[in-house]
Parts: structure tokens; sequence; C-alpha cells
């Protein structure tokens, strides 16, 4: 196939239904039949990044591997098309008027006048070629955030348009809408999605497919409505039921003949597919869904962190890499994760509530910023420090558990991070040296040190034992890091360095002697997990977790 693909994955009725994951699941069985494939994201928001927002509006900030803060939703596709995305794959309207803005200031422009339309949407379709071009991908798939009809993403849609209207056989448009059951009728509604449909076509586009998401089976009565009322053949209706696990999302699509009609709605024909294909990624999926579906073991692992609640919900989206990375993790030795989210200002109004962390196999603390809830973190490291319940610490958790040993086992009382106390006594964590310049500067958005950092590994180490190799790779987003001044007074309370940056000598990763997993990374593994092939520190996480289980 010599002329690229294009295919843009867009929302009706409400966000938040599982737009990500059809995308990355559109993604995975494109390749699945050979195809080179990669996955945009583009964003409507004026932030440049996704690095400025509140976790518990916008959910998780996922690193790429070149450092770009992106939504979360690049994480999925990640993980489920085994493939680094960079930031030519990311785009949001902040970025696509920033760059537009400075073309305009270098003159690029050649004295014309800039104008919302054409020039928004024809840099947009710019970074889309430019993404295409460097994956050399045969089909590039495009999910434009939020839903039709709000003004914040209609610049996305007339990009779409125009390409649609350059290359009219190579771009194709999947409508993800969701279709209510209202309890009182009891009834599967579908004139939502007619009304989204009709706002596309407002917008100039008509849906090739609907994958119509709803919390059950799309009954056939409502299929050939959507057909008739939506313009579309009835098997491009994609009925798309709540699932189990979002895993199995790619498999139910290709049972439903989604792949074949993608490819003979854009005109590809089918490819053959040899040993070496990522064929093998399904059937993969397949058996990884049966060890879900079949184990009845389960592990419990509490997570300690703050950004949980936006009201009178839970949103654990805050957290999702981490998520993701214990079910890997779990379900590569047959165990079901059980993950309980604590409250650690809990542990700060009564001590008596750190009891709870006894009942658990492992307890992890993930990443953060700020003061709320840290006292409440470092007594919790404490507990399970000293109760010998294995324990887990990425960024923010790393640095509270150097914090906490510093506190209570080499006796330096006041021990404290520069983030929480500027002027402690005892700075064991200190802002990052290049850091400290753009916070004076208040430099915030994207400043952080970001994206991929070698770390070389001390043998003999539990990390080391995990890794099962002398240098490793992770991403990183923080912009404090530990004291090397307290190394020494820390390797002798038992804390001992297992990692650190070669050309820096920053410290990676931090592990206790004498417990049976108390790891702390400043690092973040969780962005470099995937279902097929969990992360070495998380497995060993939960090698540990199984272990106490046993021994209880």
């Amino acid at each position: 196939m010599t002329t690229p693909k294009f295919i843009f994955v867009v929302g009706g009725v409400m966000s938040s239904v599982g737009k990500g994951v059809s995308t990355s699941s559109i993604a995975l069985i494109l390749q699945s039949r050979g195809y080179t494939v990669t996955v945009m994201k583009a964003d409507p928001y004026i932030n440049v990044d996704a690095g400025t927002m509140n976790p518990t509006e916008h959910g998780e900030v996922f690193v790429t591997e070149d450092g770009d803060e992106t939504d979360q939703d690049i994480g999925n596709y990640e993980r489920f098309i085994n493939t680094n995305i960079t930031s030519i794959n990311y785009m949001t309207t902040g970025r696509v008027y920033q760059t537009v803005i400075q073309k305009e200031r270098n003159l690029e422009y050649q004295g014309k006048c800039v104008e919302v339309v054409p020039h928004i949407p024809e840099e947009i379709i710019r970074r889309i070629s430019a993404a295409q071009q460097k994956s050399k991908a045969d089909v590039t798939v495009i999910e434009i955030g939020g839903t039709v009809g709000e003004y914040q993403n209609i610049l996305f849609l007339e990009a779409a348009r125009m390409l649609k209207n350059q290359h009219p056989n190579d771009v194709a448009f999947v409508l993800v809408s969701y279709l209510p059951v209202p309890s009182t009728l009891g009834e599967m509604k579908t004139k939502p999605t007619q009304h989204a449909v009709r706002l596309m076509n407002e917008a100039g586009l008509q849906p090739d497919f609907i994958i119509a998401r709803a919390e059950r089976m799309l009954d056939d009565v409502r299929c050939e409505k959507l057909a008739q009322f939506c313009s579309v053949p009835k098997d491009a209706v994609i009925p798309a039921p709540d699932a189990p696990h979002i895993y199995d999302v790619p498999l139910q699509f290709e049972k439903r003949g989604f792949t074949d009609n993608i490819l003979k709605r854009l005109n590809m024909r089918a490819k053959k597919v040899g040993k070496k294909a990522h064929t093998n990624d399904l059937l993969a999926f397949k058996k990884l869904l049966h060890t879900i579906n079949t184990t009845k073991k389960t592990i419990r692992i509490g997570v300690v962190g703050k950004y949980f609640h936006t009201g009178q919900f839970v949103l654990a989206d805050s957290y999702i890499s981490v998520i993701e990375a214990l079910k890997h993790a779990a379900w590569s030795f047959a165990y079901k994760p059980e993950l309980v989210w604590l409250d650690p200002e809990s542990y700060e109004k009564d001590s008596k509530n750190l009891r709870e962390l006894a009942q658990f196999d492992g307890v992890l603390i993930p990443g953060g910023f700020g003061s709320r809830g840290v006292e409440g973190k470092i007594a919790a490291i404490q507990y399970v420090r000293e109760h010998k319940i294995p324990y887990f610490g990425l960024c923010y958790g790393m640095q509270l558990a150097a914090i906490e040993v510093a506190r209570h086992v080499a006796s330096i009382r006041d021990a404290h991070t520069q983030e929480i106390d500027p002027k402690t006594k005892h700075p064991v964590i200190i802002v990052n040296p290049f850091q400290k310049e753009n916070i004076m500067q208040k430099r915030f958005g994207g400043t952080m040190r970001l994206g991929s950092y070698d770390c070389a590994l001390v043998k003999g180490t539990k990390t080391s034992k995990a890794y099962g190799k002398a240098v490793i790779s992770e991403r990183h987003r923080h912009r404090y890091e530990f004291n090397n001044a307290y190394r020494t007074i820390l390797e002798e309370a038992g804390m001992r360095v297992s990692g650190t940056n070669p050309e820096t000598d920053l410290v990676e990763i931090m592990e206790l002697n004498n417990h049976p997993w108390f790891v702390g990374t400043q690092f973040h593994p969780e962005f470099l997990s995937r279902p097929l092939s969990p992360h070495p520190l998380f497995k060993g996480f939960i090698a540990a977790s199984i272990d106490r289980q046993k021994k209880r």
C-alpha cells in the first residue's frame, strides 16, 4: 500500500465512555493484520500540554519517552499497540495556536493575513502528516477529544473535513456514541446518537462507522434504527456493551467484523501476515483474558494517594498507569489485584487508622505534588517498614520513604523536603539545581525533569535482580531529587542506593536492606508496563506481596 490512510475517532453524547480505548483497539486490530499503525490525540484545551492540568479534573499526565506531558489516552495507545508514542503524536489547541503565531512572527506566512480558517486547520493537518511520515504508518488513527458539537473542537473537525476533501478515499470517520437506558424506562434510546450524527453533519462530516457504547448489548431493532436515521450500513454499527476488561474490546471488534469493514471502506488489501507479525498479539490478548476470567486468586494492594476524590466521586484515572501496571503484574502470576484507595489525611487525624494497613498484602504510594497528606504518607511508610509489609514508592513515594528512614531510623527528626519546607535544616530532598531557576522565574510548564534517562543498577540488589540487566532507561517527571549529602547517613541506616544516573550521579532507586520489598524509584516505571510485558519492578512488588499473603 502506497497511500497512507487516516481514521478520525470522535465522540458523541458524552465523554469518558471509551473513546480512547476504542481508538487503541482500532489501532491494534489493524496492526494485527500486518499494517504499520500510529495513533494521535488532539486535545481541545488551550493548555500547551497536559502538565499544568489538575489530575482530579483531567486525569493522569502521561509522559512520553521524549519528555512530553500528554493526555492519559497516549498511555492506552502505548499499552495496546506496544509502541512508544512521542510528542509529535500529541497536540492541543494551545500548541497549534502557539505554532501558528510563532510562524507569523517569523514571517513564514510571507505577509498574508493569518486567519483561524484555513491556517489553524492547515497546521493540524501538517502535524498529522508529520506523525504519519515519522512512523511511516500505513494507517494513522486520530482521536479528537471531547464530543461533537462542542465549540472547542470545531477546528479539529474542520481539519478532518479538509483532509477528507483532499483524500476522499483515504479518510474514514468513527463516531463513538453512548446509548443510554433510563432506569425509569428500561429502554435503550438512540435519539442522542442521532443528534450526535447530525452535529457531525453540520461540521461537514458523515460517520462511516458508529461504535454503539451502552451498558448492555445493542439489539437488532436499535441497530436498524441507527443505520436508517444515521445513514450508515447496518454492519457499520458496532455494538460495544460494557466489557469487564478494556483488553477485551479489540477482540470483540475483531469478532464483529470491524477490521474487515475498515479495510473495505479504505480500499485496503488484506496483507499476508507472517509469523513475526502482530497478529499473535490478539492471540496473546485472548490468552491473557482467559487468565483474568478464570483465576480465583486475589492479591490485596493498598494505594495511598491524594488524587482520588472529585466532589462525591472517586477519579481513579488520576493513577491509571499505576493501576494498569499493578493489574499487568498480578495477572502475570495468575492473580487478580484488589486495589483499595487509602486516604493519608485519615492517618494524620488519628494514628490508630494506620492499623488498616496490616490487612494488605502490599502498599504503594504513587507520585504527586504538594503538602496535602504528606505526614500521613510518611506515617504509612513507617508502619509498613516496621511491620515488613511490601512497599513500593514511585517518585514522591521514594522521596517520602527517604525522609521516613532519615527521621525514624537515622534519628534526623526534622528531615524534610524543600518542596514542603524550603528552610528545613535537613533537606533530604532538594530542588534539582537545574530546576531552581525555573521555579524562581515561575517557568513551570514543560520544565520539569521529563522523559527517559539512564539508570545504572548496583549488582546484587533486588532491583537489579528484577531487571536482569546492568543499565536501564526509565521515564521521569519531577523537580526535586534526593540530596546526596545524606547518602552515607541513610546507607548506614540500612537504606541502599541501588540505581543512579551515570551522568549526574542522581539517585534513581533506593531499597531497604532486611525487608521483603521496600523499594522506591525516582522515575515512573508504570509508564513502561504493558499487558503482555509487565514491568519487572511491579512484578517484583507483586511477587513479594504474594509471598506475604502465603505466609500470613
